[in-house]
Parts: structure tokens; C-alpha cells; sequence
């Protein structure tokens, strides 16, 4: 029987997150992330019509959409402890 709780399995846990902003990410969240607002702020650019502030008003638009689905279908990871400094 193997024990997945040794230093190999913080490892492969390390592989899979990326340091960016000195903020540690999942790759696997991030690719989708981007995948989703991508398309939906290209969406709402090529759904605009051609007058002049609309395509960008849309695009805007469009990854506010993209913002808000990724944050409810990725949920975050992160876990905070409180600690008590005594002087």
C-alpha cells in the first residue's frame, strides 16, 4: 500500500500550480479561465454592430461575462488560519 501523504505527492501538487503575481495558480483553472473569457470577449466583439464604440462597449461587456463564470466555476482554493501573536 502506498501513502499519497509523502513528500512525491507535494510534488506532483507543486507541478501542477504556476507562481504568477507571487500568487500560486492551478494550470489546469487557469487554461480554463482563459479559454472562457476569451471566447466570450471575442463573442461580444463580433456580435457588435460596426459603429465605432459599440465593438469595444461589447467586448468589455463580454469578458465582465467571462470574469463572472469563471470565478463561479472555478472556486478558490486557498485556506486562511488564524494566528494569535502574543508579546
Amino acid at each position: 500500500m502506498v501513502n499519497d501523504s509523502g513528500p512525491s505527492s507535494e510534488k506532483n501538487e507543486v507541478k501542477e500550480n504556476v507562481e504568477i503575481w507571487e500568487d500560486v495558480v492551478n494550470i489546469k483553472d487557469l487554461l480554463i479561465s482563459l479559454i472562457i473569457s476569451s471566447i466570450t470577449t471575442l463573442g461580444g466583439y463580433l456580435i457588435a454592430p460596426d459603429t465605432p464604440p459599440k465593438p469595444l462597449i461589447f467586448g468589455l461587456i463580454g469578458a465582465i461575462i467571462g470574469f463572472i463564470i469563471s470565478s463561479v466555476i472555478i472556486k478558490p482554493k486557498r485556506t486562511f488560519q488564524m494566528m494569535d501573536e502574543e508579546k
